[in-house]
């Protein structure tokens, strides 16, 4: 089963999440901080007219625009969104996911498959990832 290309080779398509929503750059950060709560999530793509623009994450909201006091209903998505979008081909190893998120000091990583995004990944996955896996 070595040659198989299940799950085990390929660990990022088994341990990303589908992007199955995505908020836009004139979006509120109240309207982002409630599509993060109701999706469960971390962080979410911007898209702007079909093009992923950036990322806003739940620390983009405290530190950007919470702790220095922005209002959350008047602040858009594009003031506080990371940009541009880091990205890791699905055939790579979680090893090689962790290092670019280390050396980028990121904590989600955009996966993509023949230049398209097909998915993201946190520190978290990784972290389970490994705990459960290993070195595999």
């Amino acid at each position: 089963m070595a040659g198989s290309g299940g799950p085990i080779q390929r660990p990022l398509a088994m341990m990303m999440r589908p992007i199955t929503r995505t908020v836009h750059p004139d979006d509120t950060l109240l309207a982002v901080a409630r599509q993060l709560r109701d999706a469960r999530v971390g962080a979410m793509l911007v898209a702007d007219h079909g093009d992923y623009v950036g990322i806003v994450s739940e620390a983009d909201l405290v530190r950007k625009a919470m702790a220095s006091g922005a209002a959350a209903e008047q602040v858009m998505a594009r003031s506080v969104m990371s940009a541009p979008v880091m990205t890791i081909d699905i055939a790579r190893s979680a090893h090689e996911a962790s290092d670019v998120m280390a050396e980028r000091g990121i904590r989600h990583l955009v996966i993509t498959e023949e230049g398209r995004v097909v998915g993201m990944i946190s520190v978290r996955d990784l972290l389970r990832y490994f705990k459960n896996w290993g070195t595999l």
